[in-house]
């Protein structure tokens, strides 16, 4: 029998993403066209509001920097063989060791003591957070998507009690925690240019972007450069001659677990630390979920999950603006566009793989002929 035919690095995770972009910006064009605006009005103005000026660019970038945490969470549970649909929840633990160490310490310590404690605190919070429903699949043998999707809800109840009942100031009504001091927060890209002299607009965009890169730079030497990390994908690809090779398939469950929720952890420092300055009730928002898609699309790399976390950014912010700037263009139809692009251009990559594969077959069946 005939092996299916392996498509070369560049198509697999160069030309198949973009065409399924393509794909998806068609569709998403004739909803937009259905529902009575032009599609290139409504493609202009996201670009533009997203793309188009410096705060714009900063938002982009500010929403793209979770992305790429909770992408990157998704992809080394997937190179171990784990779906982890916890990211949710795993973020949620990390804003809430942000929160209760910058309330703890915050006023006693330094900014460069603190911010380096804020990202420890939130990457083990995250990563504890992972490791219960990795030991569960280990030992006892629990399906990893059933209990990370719980944890996600008791991740939710355990941040609302919290708030409710232990971090909530006493002469507050609102459901979130005191104000950070300001050796916990994180700074923003436009106060740095402040202190250096420049001028640049406001936006959320904070030091976490660089967290973010330097996390990128770490998954994929840890994937790719690594004894640990070859250990995890080889448990990945096929457990059972991992197993007879001499490599530990529950160890491996438990470490790419555990570096998955540290990652989605670090969630929190870019939204708590960032932006916030407090813990608040659903600052995650969906970005664990997104992640999916990112990773998806990003082919589980580290580069390709920064692109795809671009353009996820370079979506959310230029919706903003579309229900902004297009009347009767509501939130909820700008959502339905972006569905449509997490639903082609994530959920369904490897949809248009098979046409590509024969395609490229033919191609290199005519040059051999």
């Amino acid at each position: 029998m005939s092996q299916p035919l392996q498509l070369p690095r560049w198509i697999d995770i160069g030309l198949l993403p973009l065409w399924n972009l393509a794909v998806a910006l068609l569709v998403a064009g004739v909803v937009v066209m259905v529902i009575g605006h032009s599609p290139w009005q409504a493609l202009t103005v996201l670009l533009n509001g997203a793309l188009g000026s410096v705060r714009g660019l900063g938002y982009s970038l500010y929403y793209a920097t979770t992305f790429i945490f909770t992408g990157l969470a998704v992809a080394v549970a997937i190179h171990a063989g784990l779906f982890n649909i916890g990211g949710e929840g795993q973020a949620t633990l990390g804003g809430v060791g942000v929160a209760l160490v910058a309330l703890w310490l915050g006023a006693k310590l330094p900014a460069i003591v603190m911010l380096p404690l804020l990202v420890v605190a939130a990457a083990t919070f995250g990563m504890l957070w992972a490791a219960v429903p990795a030991y569960l699949q280990a030992w006892r043998g629990s399906h990893i998507v059933i209990t990370t999707i719980m944890f996600n809800f008791l991740a939710a109840g355990l941040n609302g009690y919290l708030l409710v009942n232990w971090l909530r100031p006493a002469d507050s009504m609102a459901v979130e925690s005191a104000e950070f001091a300001a050796s916990a927060r994180m700074p923003a890209l436009h106060q740095i240019a402040a202190a250096l002299g420049y001028e640049l607009p406001s936006s959320p965009l904070n030091l976490s972007l660089l967290i973010a890169l330097a996390a990128c730079v770490f998954v994929g030497w840890f994937l790719w450069r690594s004894a640990a990390g070859y250990a995890v994908r080889a448990v990945g690809s096929a457990p059972r001659a991992a197993h007879y090779a001499g490599i530990r398939p529950r160890a491996q469950v438990l470490l790419a677990m555990a570096l998955s929720g540290a990652l989605a952890g670090m969630v929190g420092i870019n939204e708590i630390s960032g932006v916030q300055g407090k813990l608040t009730l659903d600052f995650v928002a969906g970005a664990g979920f997104t992640g999916i898609a990112v990773s998806l699309m990003g082919r589980n790399h580290p580069v390709g999950i920064v692109l795809a976390s671009l353009l996820f950014g370079v979506l959310y912010q230029g919706g903003v603006e579309v229900s902004f700037e297009l009347p009767g263009f509501s939130r909820e139809m700008v959502v339905t566009a972006q569905g449509l692009i997490v639903l082609f251009s994530g959920a369904m990559a490897t949809v248009s793989a098979p046409l590509f594969a024969r395609v490229y077959a033919a191609l290199m069946g005519g040059r051999h002929g």
